[in-house]
């Protein structure tokens, strides 16, 4: 087990993930290339080692399997919470075709409840599911779509990303992901995880360290997760080819392509309400012109 503790609220997650990354995959290296089981390591920023400062940034490589302190999913889930969408299909500008297709995805939640229940397809499969995959650049309305979704369906929404799931407790990625998906499901929430690529690439073959090997076995959870979860998830990415084969036959994609003038003009006529002061030359004809935004 990896424990990385004292990292202030105020650090940027990015940053910290990064500095949890790091530190594991060198003192992962170091351990097996040494044989050492068991390894303390403190950190002082004053560079005073003699000095027990409370601020103090501790890391503990555990080697033996220590049950005792095991943390339940049900505790484990309850740093993941649900809450209200934030935004609905009103704020919402796709082309026609995107649109639809998320419409269409609608109608298949919506009469699970028949196919599934009245119809007893659950009799073939036991746990009904729904997983879209939105992809396209960043900007093209991914995150805002997934909140629309869960306001159509009247249900919560669970936002995760990568960093809430890997690096948070580095080490402890599968239990956390599993963690997640049970969160939703005691909520009854969607489930959107961003920056999908992460979790969704192509397995490593040849496993050289402990935190290969746990790369590894985050995307083997993430694969039981999807098979026994019984409710809808959301991933997006900017980098769908990324992606491992083996999740191509359960996800759905849906593009989100760059606007087209008609797309950029309905989104700066939302984003300049009528109360909004602007000079007499602002003109949402011309700025509907203007490309790749």
């Amino acid at each position: 087990m990896i424990q990385i503790q004292g990292i202030p609220d105020n650090v940027h997650a990015d940053k910290a993930a990064i500095l949890r990354s790091r530190l594991t995959r060198d003192v992962t290296s170091f351990c097996d290339n040494t044989g050492i089981k068991k390894l303390q390591i403190t950190i002082d920023t004053n560079n005073d080692l003699s000095k027990n400062n409370s601020n103090q940034t501790e890391s503990k490589i555990a080697g033996n399997n220590d049950t005792k302190n095991e943390v339940s999913i049900e505790k484990r889930s309850q740093q993941y919470q649900s809450q209200p969408p934030a935004y609905n299909f009103d704020l919402l500008v796709l082309s026609e075709t995107v649109l639809q297709n998320l419409l269409a995805a609608i109608d298949s939640i919506e009469v699970e409840s028949l196919v599934f229940e009245k119809w007893n397809i659950k009799q073939i499969q036991p746990f009904p599911r729904i997983v879209l995959n939105f992809w396209g650049k960043p900007g093209t309305g991914k995150t805002l779509a997934a909140h629309a979704i869960a306001n159509r369906l009247n249900k919560k929404i669970l936002l995760a990303s990568y960093a809430d799931i890997e690096s948070k407790f580095h080490g402890d990625g599968p239990k956390n992901l599993k963690a997640i998906f049970y969160a939703a499901e005691r909520d009854n929430a969607v489930l959107f995880i961003d920056e999908a690529d992460s979790l969704l690439s192509k397995r490593l073959r040849e496993v050289n360290s402990g935190s290969e090997q746990a790369i590894n076995s985050m995307r083997s959870q993430l694969l039981i997760c999807l098979e026994q979860f019984r409710g809808i998830v959301i991933f997006a990415t900017n980098l769908v080819e990324n992606y491992d084969k083996a999740f191509e036959t359960r996800v759905r994609h849906i593009h989100f392509p760059m606007p087209d003038e008609n797309c950029r003009y309905q989104i700066w006529q939302k984003h300049l309400p009528p109360e909004l002061p602007l000079a007499p030359d602002v003109s949402i004809d011309k700025l509907a012109k203007v490309t790749d935004i």
